[in-house]
């Protein structure tokens, strides 16, 4: 589903594209230069408008930059081309050419292993600090050093999806996928196998995203426990819906608390500020689910950075 005139919708913010490269990088800036700097990573299947209402909330006290990554939203799909050192240098470009001064980074789910990511291998005095809204570090490895992998959490899903919908939507098997879903052992394929039409933000994504994360390929050159242990600024960790599947053993969240406590030890280990918000009630994505208390717990932390 790639051809924009049957794909994409328009949004509350006017859209702009960047050429970093090997990709055209599609976002959004609202607010004022003279606010510290903000930038939005979304997580996987999601575009940048899954922040609309938030950045709403965050503009005020913030510009706000909100990036499509490579494959997702209106930026370029690059069959491939999908691993966190890719797209962690994606990012680092778009600072230096889009926002051109320090910034503080939010990311959700893989959006905020990006985050981390950038803290740890981003240019030096890119990155003030980086707020990590349930990110999938280790669970989302295929080989992780500690707790879940990949193949015990949402691996089932990107699967089936790989399978069903194909690299760049190259097999687009929607009621094929519904069905597979709902004959999967994997509770959360059965629920997901409702939908009777995809999302507008899965017709917005590569699903070769998932792929290269169901077969480790997307951190194969990037393990979690390396990249937490370089990181070089203060974090925040918002740990949000876990559990463990008494019959399976399989993770439904992003992190287990165990894992979390694995971060907490590789992040002060570095001699960084970390700061843990649990909130188990919380949805994956707070930021569309709650969009206020997203904004409050960011604003708050951010605000007591060391200044620049």
């Amino acid at each position: 589903m790639a051809e924009p005139d049957v794909t994409f919708v328009p949004h509350a913010y006017e859209e702009r594209t960047i050429d970093l490269g090997e990709v055209r990088m599609n976002h959004v800036v609202v607010g004022e230069a003279d606010k510290p700097a903000l930038l939005l990573i979304p997580g996987q299947t999601e575009s940048w408008w899954g922040f609309e209402t938030a950045i709403g909330l965050l503009a005020p006290h913030f510009q706000v930059f909100a990036v499509d990554l490579r494959g997702q939203g209106r930026s370029t799909r690059t069959p491939g081309r999908y691993s966190l050192n890719t797209i962690g240098n994606d990012l680092v470009r778009f600072i230096a050419l889009a926002i051109r001064r320090p910034v503080i980074v939010s990311g959700n789910s893989s959006g905020g292993v990006l985050a981390a990511w950038l803290s740890a291998f981003a240019m030096p005095g890119q990155i003030r600090g980086v707020h990590c809204e349930d990110p999938p570090f280790f669970t989302s490895e295929f080989n992780p050093l500690y707790g879940h992998s990949i193949r015990q959490a949402a691996g089932p899903i990107f699967e089936l999806m790989s399978r069903y919908l194909g690299d760049q939507w190259s097999i687009g098997d929607w009621d094929g996928l519904q069905a597979a879903r709902a004959q999967d052992a994997y509770p959360a394929n059965r629920f997901l196998s409702q939908a009777a039409a995809p999302s507008q933000n899965l017709k917005e994504y590569d699903p070769e995203w998932g792929r290269a994360f169901s077969q480790g390929t997307v951190a194969l050159n990037c393990p979690h426990h390396r990249m937490l242990a370089q990181v070089r600024t203060p974090m925040l960790l918002t740990h949000h819906m876990r559990m463990i599947d008494p019959a399976t053993g399989a993770l439904f969240g992003a992190i287990s608390d165990f894992q979390v406590e694995k971060v907490r030890e590789l992040v002060t280990g570095a001699g960084q500020a970390f700061e843990l918000v649990s909130a188990p009630d919380a949805a994956h994505s707070m930021h569309a689910a709650d969009p206020p208390r997203f904004a409050t717990i960011l604003s708050a932390w951010a605000q007591a950075l060391p200044p620049l």
